[in-house]
């Protein structure tokens, strides 16, 4: 059953959920700090070892989850987010209980219900790929649950964001009505990835370099057949997305690159900087471009652009290039600082986007009430 309420009761009932996304990013952010070396910071109950599921199940689960359910418009949806905000709470408060996990769980399995019932609607190639992205995130969420080790996982959790940001950049870029061949190369490129993610369970090594040779084929793709490459040359946020975008594309080619070259490594620095490379410089860069067009259609809030958002995206970039120098050269202070720059790079942009935000609601109140 779809939503029938007033706009004002959707956002009461979807903030909450937004809240606790934001909140999960900000542990989560706290507690990579402390597992990158900034050990000062520690406070129990908080734990290192939760930074991975607050991240990517707390934060970027929730909110994609909310933007899902949202789209689809059915009560029952909403469900998802609700389990994966509550299971960031028991992630922040009992992070040695399985009760965060289980709840994550089955939040990621109605994200795949979601997309189930998207598709008797119809069967796109892109929904198919997000839906994909869906089975993975869950895939690695019940590995978790039973007891995988985090770099277990992350192979999974990665295929999860990659094929849900490449999905809906297909879906976008077909207004360029490129060759069908093109498509194919596209499904290819995120077969060799998948192929890799699997053969990663009996051959972490091997798996990691055929996943590697995928992210870097799929980012070579995005980046010449992205809407982006034209986008470019507009002004205002149009370019401030795309700018956001194609800079991302070369962290995911970079992340690919450091996977398909390096021995795999359960931990240290060259894991360190193949997954950030990924899920910070690719990930955090779609999520700053599309953060104006996120935000209102979860709470019907406009977010207009400001020329500041250059800054925060600039420093997430500039950090995260100290983080992965620190990495492949061995210079742990480096490694450090950048890990804080990124930090601080992302809590520029939550207080950048949460102004724009305030500007926006105040010059409407003005407007209406002249």
């Amino acid at each position: 059953m779809a939503e029938s309420v007033s706009p004002q009761t959707r956002v009461r009932r979807r903030f909450p959920l937004l809240i606790a996304a934001v909140a999960a990013l900000i542990a989560g952010l706290w507690t990579g700090l402390v597992r990158i070396g900034w050990v000062g910071l520690h406070r129990p109950p908080l734990t290192p070892i939760s930074h991975g599921p607050l991240m990517i199940g707390g934060f970027l689960g929730t909110l994609i989850s909310l933007e899902r359910a949202v789209a689809l418009g059915s009560r029952w949806a909403f469900t998802g987010p609700i389990l994966t905000g509550i299971g960031a709470v028991f992630l922040l408060a009992l992070p040695m209980s399985p009760a965060g996990a289980l709840l994550m769980t089955a939040g990621s399995g109605v994200l795949v219900a979601i997309f189930g019932a998207v598709s008797v609607r119809g069967r796109p190639v892109f929904l198919y790929v997000m839906a994909l992205g869906a089975v993975c995130w869950l895939i690695g969420n019940l590995h978790w649950l039973f007891g995988a080790s985090l770099y277990e996982v992350a192979p999974w959790w990665a295929a999860f964001l990659v094929l849900t940001i490449a999905g809906e950049r297909l879906e976008l870029s077909r207004v360029l009505l490129y060759a069908p061949a093109a498509q194919q190369v596209f499904l290819g490129a995120v077969f060799v990835f998948l192929c890799g993610v699997l053969v990663f369970l009996v051959r972490p090594d091997a798996g990691h370099r055929v996943a590697g040779i995928g992210l870097s084929l799929l980012a070579v793709w995005l980046g010449y057949y992205d809407v982006a490459r034209y986008t470019i040359r507009r002004h205002g946020l149009t370019r401030f997305i795309a700018v956001s975008l194609l800079s991302g594309y070369v962290w995911l080619f970079a992340g690919g690159i450091i996977a398909a070259s390096v021995a795999w490594a359960p931990a240290g620095p060259l894991y360190d900087a193949t997954w950030h490379a990924v899920f910070v410089g690719f990930v955090f860069s779609m999520i700053f471009g599309h953060a104006p067009i996120i935000f209102p259609s979860i709470l019907g809030v406009s977010v207009f652009y400001r020329p500041r958002f250059y800054v925060h995206l600039g420093l997430l970039h500039l950090s995260l290039l100290l983080r992965i120098v620190g990495d492949l050269a061995g210079l742990a202070g480096l490694r450090r600082f950048g890990g804080l720059l990124n930090a601080a790079a992302v809590l520029l942009f939550l207080g950048s986007t949460a102004a724009a935000v305030l500007s926006t609601v105040r010059a409407d109140r003005l407007a209406n009430s002249g």
